[in-house]
């Protein structure tokens, strides 16, 4: 039999997990697909680093184009061979880690026309990837948890009635939506998807964007622009880096300077959800460096 203090030390560990909920309420997400070196999807989640994976991209679709995945040298899908990601997909989520489809990325033909447009693409993706019928899924008979919005070029036109649409599914089977918009605020294309409330997770970019990253070796502009972002309707928002200084072309934060420099003050944000990190590729070690800081619980205290 436990001892009174035991008891109660037990006590309170629950009550502290009752506050911050699964270890779902945080995480790291990444982006796989854009590297055929950077290990299969089944590794990558078998690092026990993410809670979220991204697998990028779906490069075509919308406007009649036919659509097109583009998985880089990890498969080619016309022939089929990348309907064997199913087994790791399903290995994923039985670990808790959520796999989204990521629309777009930096080079991309994606564009929706209309309202009915944007009506067939979300009945394309529902039956290809997520819980509907086709025979010809893509990444085969797994059933992702969602899709994700990474829309960087063409009109920004459409894209909450694609939402809308796609949040309609969740009346047969939930369908979570998260969107990686640049941190100029508002986003030139997801501002008015995110503004609709639907998204359940909001990871921001802050790279490649001087006027709103870490740069000159200061947050400031960071956080100046992490203050606006908190004003949208998510209940999650990320800090969106790049792993490593040859991810991206700047934003670069070294994970010590990230720890005692940034992280401290945008924990304190309700809607801190974690860090999301430009790619598994450049991922060699900085989700390892950063894990124990960026999803403690305790965290949330500090200033």
């Amino acid at each position: 039999m436990a001892s009174y203090s035991q008891a109660s030390s037990f006590a309170l560990s629950l009550f502290i997990l009752s506050l911050f909920g699964s270890s779902n309420a945080c995480g790291i997400a990444t982006y796989w697909g854009q590297n055929g070196y950077e290990g299969t999807l089944a590794s990558t989640c078998a690092t026990g680093n993410y809670q979220f994976i991204n697998i990028a991209f779906l490069t075509t679709f919308g406007s009649g184009q036919t659509p097109a995945l583009n998985l880089a040298g990890h498969c080619y899908p016309p022939s089929g061979t990348c309907t064997t990601l199913s087994n790791d997909i399903r290995a994923c989520q039985n670990q808790g880690i959520k796999v989204f489809l990521s629309l777009g990325g930096g080079v991309s033909s994606t564009s929706l026309s209309s309202a009915d447009d944007a009506t067939q693409v979300a009945n394309y993706l529902w039956n290809n990837f997520l819980g509907g019928q086709s025979s010809s899924r893509p990444l085969g008979d797994a059933i992702l948890d969602g899709i994700d919005f990474d829309i960087e070029s063409g009109s920004g036109l459409y894209w909450d009635d694609l939402a809308r649409a796609l949040s309609g599914f969740s009346s047969q089977r939930r369908v979570y939506l998260s969107a990686a918009p640049q941190c100029p605020f508002p986003d030139a294309h997801l501002h008015t998807p995110i503004q609709t409330g639907l998204f359940d997770y909001v990871w921001i970019q802050f790279y490649n964007n001087p006027q709103c990253e870490y740069n000159n070796n200061s947050p400031d502009n960071l956080l100046a622009s992490w203050n606006q972002w908190t004003s949208v309707p998510s209940n999650q928002i990320f800090l969106g880096l790049p792993a490593s200084p040859a991810a991206a072309g700047s934003g670069y934060i070294p994970p010590d300077v990230l720890i005692s420099q940034v992280l401290p003050y945008i924990k304190t944000s309700s809607k801190y959800g974690g860090v999301m990190l430009w790619s598994r590729y450049y991922d060699d070690w900085y989700s390892s460096a950063i894990i124990g800081s960026a999803c403690s619980p305790m965290n949330k205290f500090e200033m």
